[in-house]
């Protein structure tokens, strides 16, 4: 994907809480489409190997969610993290994680990253298809800005972490909010 394109339209299986359904787990199916995350605001979607891998649960999610404030500062409305990964992986790691902001959606079959290009064989991990890293400032729907890792490819040796980081996203919405105080 690049600046310019549209995301990709799928639907996504998401699980949701419900107190009405009652009992110990009391979570429903619930479909989410593109236009649900995407549509008609200015978000942030960055997308990672695994939900409770090291780097994605030490650096990447951590720090996307304490500067979940500095982004709505410089017009960001929402944070996602996607991941090749079922509703009930990222529910359970965004739980462990203590994460109030950034909110997880799960591309269990891969379809959203295959569409955006970005699907990738780990099997060298035993992890099977997974997304490779990347992150994306998104406005209604399009993509604004794409941070994608160096090296994607199938079953890489190496977990390259810095393009898709908060931190560089920051940055760069930083510079596009002095060029337009200027």
């Amino acid at each position: 994907m690049q600046a310019g394109q549209k995301v990709p339209a799928v639907t996504f299986r998401t699980r949701v809480r419900d107190e009405s359904v009652g009992g110990p787990n009391p979570f429903r199916w619930q479909d989410m489409s593109s236009d649900d995350y995407f549509a008609g605001k200015r978000v942030i979607l960055f997308s990672l190997p695994g939900a409770f891998t090291p780097t994605c649960s030490t650096y990447q999610l951590p720090g996307f969610e304490d500067n979940f404030a500095k982004f709505n500062e410089l017009g960001i409305e929402e944070i996602y993290c996607m991941s090749v990964n079922d509703s009930f992986v990222m529910n359970k790691w965004a739980e462990a994680q203590g994460i109030k902001n950034v909110k997880v959606i799960p591309d269990g079959s891969g379809e959203f990253t295959r569409k955006a290009g970005m699907l990738v064989a780990k099997d060298n991990l035993g992890f099977g298809m997974r997304s490779w890293r990347y992150a994306a400032i998104i406005n209604d729907g399009q993509v604004e800005a794409w941070f994608e890792e160096p090296g994607l490819s199938d079953n890489h040796g190496e977990d390259p972490y810095g393009e898709s980081s908060p931190e560089n996203l920051l940055k760069h919405l930083e510079a596009g909010a002095e060029v337009a105080a200027e």
